[in-house]
């Protein structure tokens, strides 16, 4: 079933009003008609099984079949604050973050990051970046569309995570997992974890010291290197694991 995202204002008591881009593709790419249903979430806490009603060159009208709450949303809030990585990676790690579960991205400037972003740039890259979201969370049926931030230093990520309730960085000279185990374990329903990954090379000595000023906690992902495209995603497995199988 196809999804779609609209504001909560578009949002009736019986019926739900589609606009802007998302229009076009329902009308000339997926030729839908009335009498077809959607899935229609308004990006905050509800899901809607719809019903179209009508297509015009402007807007789609659905009624609403039924309203869910539950959505596809973690009990807790993860945020993922990569490092930037080279080439197209970053679209990669959104897509796959998103599909499990992140509520928010973060990109981040780090020492070894060969990736230099100006502000030019960085606006086209956010756009795109935006969009694999909002696309991502559209096949995964997600009740959110999760932010891509603008780009931070470390520094700027670490102050933004303060009032976190944990923020754990996966680093080759942490402990064993016996450790690892024990700080993970600690997640629980409502809390809002920071999880730092590293660009390719990983992060400097100073930058891990700099994460634990501001209460990092070092974890291990296991005795193999990892490629900064697929720590973060390693991760975010097992704790949308732990989360949806001990609090789902």
């Amino acid at each position: 079933m196809y999804h779609f995202f609209v504001n909560q204002d578009q949002v009736g008591p019986e019926t739900i009003r589609i606009t802007g881009p998302d229009v076009n593709h329902i009308k000339n790419v997926l030729r839908m008609g009335a009498g077809e249903q959607v899935l229609i979430s308004n990006g905050v806490d509800k899901d809607y099984l719809c019903e179209i009603v009508s297509v015009t060159s402007s807007e789609v009208e659905a009624k609403i079949l039924s309203a869910d709450e539950g959505g596809g949303e973690l009990p807790a809030k993860l945020y993922l604050f990569q490092g930037l990585p080279k080439s197209d990676k970053m679209e990669l790690i959104i897509q796959k973050a998103v599909e499990l579960g992140v509520y928010q991205i973060i990109p981040v400037e780090t020492k070894r990051a060969v990736v230099k972003l100006d502000k030019k740039k960085e606006e086209s890259k956010l756009r795109r970046w935006l969009a694999v979201s909002e696309s991502a969370a559209k096949q995964s049926k997600r009740l959110i569309i999760p932010e891509v931030s603008n780009v931070m230093t470390l520094r700027e990520a670490l102050a933004f995570a303060g009032e976190f309730d944990l923020r754990i960085i996966p680093f080759e000279h942490a402990k064993g997992m016996a450790e690892t185990r024990e700080i993970l374990s600690g997640i629980r329903p409502g809390m809002r974890v920071g999880i730092f990954i590293g660009p390719e090379g990983g992060f400097e000595d100073s930058e891990v010291e700099l994460a634990e000023h501001y209460g990092a906690k070092q974890i291990t992902l296991g005795k193999r290197i990892l490629r900064t495209e697929t720590a973060g995603l390693a991760i975010l497995s097992v704790l949308a694991f732990q989360l949806e199988s001990l609090y789902g």
